[in-house]
């Protein structure tokens, strides 16, 4: 997949930002054809250089750049030339939804198996021992904690944990 193409999904453009965050986005976002040094990238692009080598080091981490050393042989000083490596970002996407879907997995577990207190006045959801440490009384508020119902997010966790399953062609497994 071209650059462009990539770089015009609204999805990818999301995980770019992410990674990078808005002074890195320029970068992320402009891959050259070939290699470029951190100095060129920051004059072409009109940013500060630590800008651009931060985000060329998260995108180097994810790796979505990489980049060689060459030395000068009069001054002895280091150059590194970078190359954008953007075909390993579907599958990075694929695995940032593995753990997802797993931490979501985790999630309703623990939604199902804890009973949980709330404090209207408060907005704090506690766990049962929790609850009971505070004699069933907010600590904030001093408002008595009500049982709370969390079906609701028990079954938006379900959908999302189906959703991201059929995405992934994962078979479900229980």
């Amino acid at each position: 997949m071209a650059f462009e193409e990539l770089l015009s999904d609204p999805v990818i453009q999301k995980y770019l930002h992410e990674l990078v965050g808005p002074t890195g986005m320029p970068v992320a976002a402009a891959p050259p054809d070939g290699e470029v040094t951190d100095e060129e990238l920051a004059e072409e692009l009109g940013l500060e250089l630590n800008d651009v080598r931060r985000a060329l080091f998260i995108l180097y981490e994810n790796d979505l750049a990489s980049y060689r050393r060459v030395r000068d042989e009069d001054s002895g000083w280091l150059t590194y030339l970078w190359t954008f490596e953007y075909e390993n970002i579907p599958e990075n996407l694929e695995e940032e939804m593995y753990r997802l879907l797993e931490a979501l997995e985790e999630r309703l577990e623990y939604e199902r198996t804890h009973e949980f207190y709330l404090s209207e006045p408060a907005g704090i959801r506690f766990e049962f021992s929790e609850a009971m440490e505070f004699d069933f009384q907010c600590p904030e508020t001093g408002a008595p904690l009500e049982p709370m119902d969390n079906d609701d997010m028990i079954e938006a966790t379900e959908r999302r944990i189906e959703a991201l399953r059929n995405e992934l062609n994962v078979e479900i497994t229980r």
